[in-house]
């Protein structure tokens, strides 16, 4: 700490009957990686833990930030274990010391009796209530007849957690940046507690879309109900945003809260940061206690992971760190080759010197972190508790390949270290240093290639009609310096993929091209590493160069054969033609609909030529509509033709095989078809009230999602 910086809040002196403690968490993401073998169970077990230190610790409540669950719809699995591990660490027969003063109905589930905090259901047994607001993983979605539900509406309702910060956002406002006066904004009730003489008011706001609510903060449009002596309660809130913009996603300005508010628990950043830190102008502290698993590989997540243990007396409080143990200890590396080469003195063309000099990096980055491992292992013993079995852990290695030609496979280097971390696949990260490479204009960046619709020299207008998918597609891919496959290939794939919306034109080529790399390699016999790079290489360029001859001789082809293809067409039209030049109608039954004519004198109708004996077609005069329906059973041909035909298409060429024909009832519709018009009846008979009870469905459905949006 800086001799300028204030010491952090504590409680000077007080009664442990009247201080509130806490636990707080946020972002569990349990669920992530949940099929991994390795880091599957990691989420789960963290949060055990989490739970077992409330226990230790005799918290009165537990208090999570959002994102309990990774997914939105989390899988049997995840909801079967957490609910286990709640029913077993905060079900018991020790009292709850919190009085509550507000309303126990506020947020209680719509037709059912039940309270919305669960320690003031009579049929309940809590000893340990647990707080939590929804996450931007782990929120509510759906407009069913119970509104928008998430998974923490079934722990609430099933009485394991207390869900709050739950709203409807108005949709008026959410399209019109100027929302009438009606639209109340953001109304955020709070769970009252009490505990002795210290009062504590939690006020929680689950995620929103960091623009709405930067809209909302801005505009002064959220409205937080406080009671009226709200200076003599500890007012906490509870918020999940981004506190930190990234680009393109705005963050939400940490000073726009109220004044009344003493504390701001941040959830969503993963980067812990317990220590209070105090706002520029404004009274209160936030606090950001950062995930408790590791969801990605960087800066952000390597720090050491802790939960906050809170503790309220009045308008005092601190803050306490409680660290993990069940969390992998993650190392994260940062190397720039090119300067590495020059001062180790080894050649970055040399794969075999860059990958030795790349596993003495990874080894020093595991040895830190079994070190670290012990560390923590033996400072914990030293208090008391058990020594937990060494985890594999985590390490990332980023590489900056700038001036670099060429590097080996990635996940083929990681495959070393598979038993010794825990992400062998993903070990190595390369990039490369846009400025640096900007600055030596030997080779384009493959995180941001220079493309041709970049030239600053062309208008937004010109761009647009530069731009071709197949042409940035092509930039892009020689930007990549692909190894193994062949740009050309990649290429066609891609244009297919987008223009031909063919989902599986990626994987198809990806497939046949790896297929035919290992037919070619196999070919070669046992090659040592060095010789097997050079063979890919080869056979890449093999490769491409073979699918660029197919492809032109495939054009050439396409051309030539063009007009014979045409030929051949008219006449296959021409003889679908004469096939049909017996029909009964002036157009086929199956036409689109023609408008009605013009009042005229009804002209007579012509009667279908006699047909020999069997089953063949009848044409019935009749001045109404006329229903014909489809027989499977239409073995007999027809053995005359009518005589009359006046128009030709080749869709009555479906109507060569004929059909079994009944003469329905007449419908008695005025006006529907001319006289002698033949409808083709293919719904079944209950298709009208199938189609009405679809309607009224649908009509309920708008009605509710126009209750809730009021």
């Amino acid at each position: 700490m800086s001799d300028n910086e204030a010491p952090p809040p504590t409680i000077r002196s007080a009664y442990q009957e009247d201080i509130i403690r806490i636990l707080v968490a946020t972002d569990n993401h349990i669920g992530y990686l949940e099929r991994d073998p390795i880091r599957g169970q990691d989420s789960i077990n963290t949060f055990k833990e989490i739970l077992q230190l409330a226990v230790k610790h005799d918290v009165d409540m537990i208090l999570l930030g959002g994102d309990l669950f990774h997914e939105n719809r989390p899988s049997r699995d995840c909801l079967y274990q957490v609910m286990a591990l709640l029913r077993e660490y905060t079900f018991g027969d020790k009292p709850v010391q919190l009085e509550l003063l507000s309303n126990p109905d506020d947020g209680r589930a719509e037709g059912y009796s039940f309270p919305a905090v669960n320690y003031e259901d009579p049929n309940l047994n809590i000893a340990i209530p647990v707080f939590s607001i929804h996450g931007n993983h782990d929120d509510p979605q759906g407009a069913g007849p119970e509104g928008a539900l998430c998974a923490l509406d079934v722990l609430s309702v099933s009485g394991l957690i207390n869900y709050m910060g739950k709203f409807d956002l108005p949709l008026s406002s959410a399209t019109n940046p100027n929302p009438v006066e009606s639209d109340s904004g953001i109304s955020i009730r709070p769970v009252l507690l009490r505990k002795g003489q210290t009062r504590l008011g939690l006020y929680g706001v689950g995620n929103v879309k960091d623009a709405r609510m930067h809209f909302e903060l801005r505009s002064n449009r959220v409205r937080m109900y406080m009671p009226s002596d709200k200076e003599d309660w500890f007012n906490v809130l509870v918020v999940h945003q981004n506190r930190v913009p990234h680009p393109p996603t705005p963050a939400v300005p940490e000073g726009l809260f109220d004044d009344c508010i003493d504390l701001v628990v941040w959830g969503h950043e993963h980067d812990c940061r317990i220590v209070p830190e105090p706002v520029a102008g404004r009274p209160y502290h936030i606090t950001q206690p950062g995930s408790s698993v590791a969801t990605s590989l960087g800066e952000g997540e390597g720090l050491e992971k802790h939960v906050a243990l809170l503790q309220i007396h009045n308008k005092e409080f601190e803050l306490k760190p409680l660290p993990l143990r069940t969390v992998r200890p993650f190392m994260l590396g940062d190397i720039f080759l090119a300067e590495a080469a020059e001062e180790e003195g080894f050649d970055v063309s040399d794969q075999i010197a860059v990958g030795k000099f790349l596993r003495a990096r990874v080894n020093a980055l595991i040895d830190q972190a079994n070190q670290l491992w012990d560390e923590r292992n033996a400072h914990a013993v030293e208090e008391g508790e058990e020594e937990l079995p060494r985890m594999l852990p985590l390490v990332r290695l980023k590489v900056d390949t700038t001036n670099v030609p060429a590097m080996s496979n990635p996940i083929r280097f990681g495959q070393e270290f598979t038993g010794r971390i825990a992400n062998p696949r993903d070990v190595l990260s390369f990039h490369r240093s846009k400025a640096r490479s900007a600055a030596s204009r030997t080779a384009t960046a493959a995180d941001q290639p220079e493309l041709s619709i970049d030239d600053p020299d062309l208008t937004t207008s010109e761009k647009l009609a530069k731009v071709r998918v197949q042409t940035l597609v092509q930039e892009y891919l020689a930007a990549q310096e692909l190894q193994v496959l062949g740009e050309a290939g990649m290429n066609e794939a891609i244009r297919m993929f987008v223009e031909k919306d063919d989902g599986w034109a990626i994987q198809t080529h990806v497939s046949n091209a790896l297929r035919a790399l290992m037919k070619g390699v196999q070919e070669n016999g046992e090659l040592d590493e060095e010789e097997l790079d050079d063979v890919l290489v080869k056979l890449k360029e093999q490769h491409n160069h073979e699918y660029l001859e197919k492809a032109r001789m495939g054009k050439t082809a396409k051309g030539k054969g063009k007009e014979k293809a045409s030929v051949q067409a008219d006449s296959d039209a021409d003889s679908m033609l004469m096939e049909v030049d017996g029909g009964e109608d002036d157009r086929s039954d199956f036409d689109e609909p023609v408008p009605p004519p013009k009042k005229k004198k009804a002209a007579p109708v012509k009667k279908a030529a006699p047909a020999k004996k069997g089953r063949g077609k009848k044409a019935v005069a009749s001045e109404s509509e006329e229903v014909v329906e489809l027989d499977e059973d239409d073995d007999e041909e027809e053995d005359e033709a009518p005589p009359k035909v006046t128009k030709k298409t080749n869709r009555a060429a479906v109507l060569s095989q004929p059909a079994k024909k009944t003469l329905a009832k007449n419908t008695g519709t005025k006006g529907k078809a001319s006289s002698g018009q033949g409808t083709l009846s293919f719904a079944p008979s209950g298709r009208s009230s199938t189609r009405a009870a679809a309607t009224r469905a649908k009509g309920k459905m708008a009605n509710v999602v126009e209750l809730d949006s009021d």
